[in-house]
């Protein structure tokens, strides 16, 4: 029952209060005594009238988009949860009288909530009010998250009142969904994680150079069925967004970005009688990397492309990339002959604005508007200007203001998250808590962290999960309530803590552990990117490193990449310099474990990590010693009284069990530590303690080999 306490604030500076349990901070918050504690007699009650509706005139906008959901299905919704987070069961009812301890759910115009604002309190029955049932499904993320942080049964939560609404109308997570096929049952717990935190758009980037993720009849041989998405897949996955109120926003990269496109309809500039060549495009890549723009039927073929695809999706924004066209590509013949016979164009600015109109026009066509990422900006284009609706991803600036004069922008610049060790990139934590404003332009509509799979294209869903699950609770945070954050970091990610997962969010699924033979094995011998993914580099770049025993196979990076040379057996990879890596995304294993490799060093170096993680790595060469060892990064370094010779195949075996490491050389035993560490899958190298040397046949096992195995292994 609630507190029969006076319902006055608590007499604290404005400011001092430590923030509810809730991700995002409510924008006004009034802490009131005591507690409003939910029964076995709890109803969710609701308005008769309005029962059916999903919005009122005050709760319609074109962005995020309209609500989809009614009232009653979010009642229904709601009792669920509570379920799964108290063990009690409301009933959903129609009552004009609600009782103390009752929920009730009100659509209402009043008090300029907008479509995503709601009122809360808390004082008698739980009250959530909004102009839509996107308000109304955030005030009960509000009451969950409270629920879940406040008791040990979780059934009571503060007395408070509550007027809530965000800064930002798209608050959004962009997976890269093209170089990396997502599992839906990850993409379902992002979209629960994303609508608990208030964020309201999932933006699918659905095809890249190496892959095309959506799969339609209509254009065979341009999707591997068992590597995409099958239009079922797609309405699935809308219904499911749209019970959590994000937009399921799709995204296409035309004409750049577009291997897999070019190659499966021959619309390349690679493509055909006097092609571009290399020199015309970015260095690691082919000429078919970018789509003929000067070409009618490849023109034709991106129409129809984004013609079919627009029609599967219904949120208000559809992107078709459009960015990072190579400027070189204006001295290719091809290119000169259109532009020097066509009188609408005079630039390669101007083919490209002309190309991304084009596609505007299929996408208008279907109720929607244009997304781009920005860039087309930078080249000159005197007779082309993209449509005004067009929007702008804006990749570079800071985020906070627009960068784009006469459109409008979603920020995604400064958190991108890339985690390869080639780029490197990481959104800057304490910056976005502690120092980063939303703009409130009219013109940015939003901001966005940004997944991105480079290098990482069979990396385990949970690998992407592990990095972007801090900047995405301090992005829904920030673009939701502006204002200085009250607290610290560390505060903030205690507080998301506490708060925890969703209800309905299932664990992440635990590999069982492979035992009687290698979990993988990488011989680096020459082989084929598997089905539903495309070679997009040029010779020598974005080499496979093929598990042959499990499913964790890698790429060598872009540009700066190892060298097939002769190895013991077939062939191995050479490494010289820091920048020679090979990405996997793999998850760290714990101990027991063993990892064996056949290395030929050919120069020394103070730090050579063989594998990597964020906690941890096995190294070649110890920082500090020189020495055989590992790594628990924060805590201590490890080395062994062996040193790695140099210009000659050794064979190293490390088995670890918890607490202790042993190290075998040529399968003899070389020593042991006491201490162990997860076996790092990330990737071979670091970006800045790469190898100096030759590797061969790396094999893990989830598993401590005995000394007499391990001894065969020579």
């Amino acid at each position: 029952m609630p507190s029969a306490q006076a319902d006055t604030p608590r007499a604290e500076p404005a400011g001092s209060a430590a923030p509810p349990p809730v991700v995002p901070r409510p924008t006004e918050w009034t802490a009131l005594d005591g507690r409003a504690t939910l029964t076995r007699a709890t109803r969710i009650v609701l308005d008769p009238r309005t029962a059916s509706a999903t919005a009122l005139p005050a709760g319609r906008a074109e962005l995020p988009g309209p609500a989809r959901q009614s009232v009653r299905a979010l009642a229904t919704q709601l009792r669920t949860e509570i379920r799964q987070v108290t063990g009690l069961t409301p009933r959903v009812t129609a009552d004009r009288s609600p009782a103390p301890g009752d929920i009730v759910l009100t659509l209402t115009d009043a008090g300029a909530l907008g479509a995503e604002g709601y009122r809360f309190d808390s004082r008698g029955p739980v009250r959530i009010e909004g102009a839509s049932t996107h308000g109304l499904y955030y005030g009960t993320r509000t009451l969950l998250q409270l629920l879940r942080a406040t008791a040990d049964d979780h059934r009571a939560v503060p007395r408070a009142t509550s007027t809530d609404r965000p800064a930002q109308r798209i608050r959004m997570v962009h997976l890269d969904a093209g170089r990396k096929y997502w599992k839906i049952g990850s993409l379902e717990n992002l979209v629960r994680r994303m609508g608990d935190q208030k964020l309201n758009t999932l933006m699918l980037h659905l095809s890249e150079s190496e892959g095309f993720r959506l799969y339609s009849p209509r254009f065979p041989g341009l999707a591997d069925p068992e590597h995409s998405y099958s239009r079922a897949d797609i309405e699935h996955l809308k219904a499911f967004a749209a019970r959590h109120h994000v937009q399921l926003m799709p995204g296409l990269e035309l004409p750049g970005h577009a291997t897999v496109v070019s190659e499966a309809f021959g619309i390349g500039f690679g493509s055909g009688p006097d092609p571009c060549t290399g020199a015309h495009t970015h260095s690691h890549l082919t000429p078919d990397w970018i789509i003929d723009m000067t070409s009618e039927k490849a023109v034709e073929k991106s129409k129809e492309i984004v013609d079919e695809f627009a029609g599967w999706f219904d949120a208000p924004l559809f992107s078709i990339g459009a960015e990072e066209v190579p400027g070189q590509l204006a001295e290719c013949p091809r290119v000169k002959d259109h532009l020097a016979s066509d009188p609408d164009v005079s630039t390669l600015g101007d083919l490209l604005n002309r190309y991304i109109n084009t596609l505007d026009d299929v996408v208008t066509s279907h109720g929607k508007r244009t997304a781009v990422y920005n860039g087309s900006e930078h080249l000159s284009a005197p007779r082309q200007k993209v449509h005004s609706p067009v929007v702008f991803l804006t990749w570079e600036g800071s985020g906070a203001e627009p960068e784009i004069p006469g459109h409008d922008e979603i920020a995604i610049g400064p958190f991108y998250d890339t985690p390869n060790n080639y780029h490197h990139l990481y959104p800057d934590e304490p910056w976005m808590y502690g120092s980063w404003r939303p703009s409130d332009s009219p013109d940015m509509l939003g901001s966005g962290v940004t997944n991105w799979a480079d290098y990482n294209f069979w990396a385990d869903d949970g690998y992407f999960e592990q990095h972007m699950a801090g900047p995405r609770a301090i992005l829904a945070d920030r673009a939701w309530n502006a204002s200085a954050a009250p607290d610290t970091l560390a505060d903030f990610r205690a507080r998301a803590a506490r708060v925890g997962d969703p209800p309905g969010t299932t664990p992440a699924p635990v590999p069982p552990r492979v035992t009687g033979r290698p979990s993988h094995h990488w011989t680096f011998d020459d082989a084929s990117y598997p089905s539903g993914w495309t070679y997009a580099g040029s010779p020598g770049n974005t080499i496979l490193a093929e598990d042959r025993a499990g499913d964790l196979s890698g790429t060598s990076y872009i540009i700066d990449n190892p060298t097939p040379v002769p190895g013991v057996r077939g062939q191995a990879w050479r490494f010289d310099s820091d920048r020679d890596g090979v990405g996997f995304g793999g998850l760290d294993v714990a101990e027991p474990w063993t990892v064996s490799v056949r290395v030929r060093a050919t120069a020394r170096t103070p730090d050579q990590v063989l594998l990597s993680s964020r906690a941890g790595a096995l190294k070649l060469m110890q920082h500090g010693t020189g020495r055989v060892g590992f790594t628990r990064y924060g805590e201590a370094d490890h080395s062994f009284d062996r040193t790695l010779p140099l210009d000659r195949w050794t064979r190293l075996t490390w088995v670890a069990t918890k607490g202790r490491t042993t190290l075998y050389v040529d399968g003899e035993r070389a020593g042991s530590v006491n201490a162990s560490i997860p076996l790092p899958l990330r990737s071979i190298g670091t970006e800045k303690a790469g190898l100096r040397g030759d590797l061969d046949d790396l094999v893990t096992w989830d598993e401590a080999l005995p000394p007499e195995e391990v001894a065969r292994l020579r």
